[in-house]
C-alpha cells in the first residue's frame, strides 16, 4: 500500500482526522491506546469542544497544535502536537493541563473536579528515558503511592519509535508506527490491515489532499514551519557571522596594543558574545522567552548560559 505523501502531524491534516465528529472512532481508538483502556473501561465517546486553550506563549501560535474534547466518563482529554522543541516543555505542559484542570464554578465542589489528561505528541526527543511513550501522575517518592488519577501527562516521543515487524508492535506502537511514517510501502499495508481505525486514518488524508483547500492550507503551514526553523538557523549563523567580523576588526585595533594574535582572539570573542547577547534580547523581547528558552534556540553552549544571564540580569 503506497500511502500518502503527507505530514499527519500538520495542524489542518491532523484536525481533519481526528478532530471531526464523523471520524471520532479514529480518536476513541488512538486514545484508548494511549491510556491503555479495553473492554468495559476503554472510552465509547468523546465530545469535541470547538475551542483551543489560548496560547499564552507567543511561539505556541506556530509551534503548538491542541486539541480538546470530553470523554464519556467526563475525563477532559487535551491531544497536543509540538512540532518544535522550545525547551521548557514540561512546565508548559504543566501549565496548559493546569488550566484545562481549573473548570469549576463558583459554588461547585471540589469532588465535582473531572479527570485531566494531556496527551504530548512530540515531533522531537526531549526525555532522559529513551522509550516513545511515558506517562507521568501524582506519586509519593518513597512509597509509590498514587495520591490522585486526576493528573495524567503523556508524552509521546515520535523520533524515539523504532521499526520493527508490524505483528511485533502493541496498540499504542501501531499508531506512533502511524505518525512516523517511518514504514515502507509493504509494512504500510500490514499496518492499514492490522487496525481499521489507522486504516481510516489512511484513507482520511487521501480525501483531505483531494480537497483544493484543505490542502492548500496544509501546504501553507509546512511552509511556516519550514520558515520559521530556517529562519532560527540563518539567524544564529548570520550573528555568529557579525560577531566574528566585529570581533576581527575590534581585535585588530586591540592587538595595535596587546599583540596581533592576541587581540584578535579576544576581539572575535567579545564580538561574538556581543551578538550573543543582542540575538537573546530580540527573541526575549520579539517572541516573550525567557532567557534560558532564547539562548537554547540559539543554541548556546549549557557551559556559557549563566554568564549571559548573569549579565542581562545585573
Amino acid at each position: 500500500m503506497k500511502r500518502c505523501d503527507c505530514n499527519p502531524l500538520n495542524d489542518y491534516l491532523f484536525k481533519f482526522i481526528f478532530g471531526r465528529e464523523e471520524r471520532k472512532r479514529i480518536t476513541l481508538n488512538f486514545l484508548n491506546a494511549v491510556l491503555d483502556l479495553d473492554g468495559e473501561d476503554e472510552l465509547c465517546d468523546i465530545n469535541f469542544v470547538d475551542r483551543e486553550l489560548d496560547p499564552v506563549f507567543e511561539d505556541d501560535k506556530l509551534s503548538r497544535l491542541d486539541l480538546f474534547g470530553i470523554a464519556n466518563d467526563g475525563s477532559r482529554i487535551n491531544i497536543e502536537v509540538q512540532l518544535v522543541n522550545l525547551q521548557n516543555m514540561e512546565k508548559r505542559t504543566l501549565y496548559y493541563w493546569a488550566k484545562m484542570y481549573q473548570s469549576l464554578h463558583r459554588g461547585d465542589a471540589y469532588e465535582e473536579l473531572n479527570r485531566a489528561i494531556t496527551i504530548n505528541l512530540l515531533n522531537f526527543s526531549m526525555l532522559p528515558q529513551k522509550q516513545t511513550h511515558t506517562m507521568y501522575g501524582l506519586y509519593d517518592l518513597q512509597s509509590g503511592h498514587r495520591l490522585t488519577e486526576d493528573l495524567e501527562i503523556h508524552f509521546i516521543e515520535i523520533p524515539n519509535f523504532k521499526v520493527k515487524s508490524v505483528k511485533e508492535l502493541k496498540r499504542l506502537e501501531r499508531w506512533i508506527a502511524y505518525f512516523s511514517t517511518k514504514l515502507n510501502d509493504e509494512e504500510t499495508e500490514a499496518l492499514a490491515m492490522s487496525e481499521t481505525a489507522i486504516r481510516e486514518a489512511m484513507d482520511a488524508e487521501y480525501v483531505f489532499m483531494q480537497d483544493e483547500v484543505e490542502r492548500w492550507q496544509y501546504e501553507q503551514r509546512e511552509k511556516a514551519m519550514r520558515d520559521y526553523i530556517s529562519g532560527m538557523r540563518a539567524w544564529r549563523r548570520e550573528g555568529l557571522k557579525q560577531g566574528i567580523a566585529e570581533g576581527i576588526q575590534q581585535g585588530i585595533e586591540q592587538g595595535i596594543q596587546q599583540g596581533i594574535a592576541e587581540g584578535i582572539q579576544q576581539g572575535i570573542q567579545q564580538g561574538i558574545e556581543q551578538t550573543s547577547l543582542q540575538n537573546i534580547k530580540s527573541l526575549m523581547k520579539n517572541m516573550n522567552l525567557s532567557d534560558v528558552q532564547a539562548m537554547e534556540i540559539l543554541q548556546i553552549p549549557v557551559s556559557e548560559q549563566k554568564k549571559y544571564s548573569d549579565i542581562l540580569h545585573s
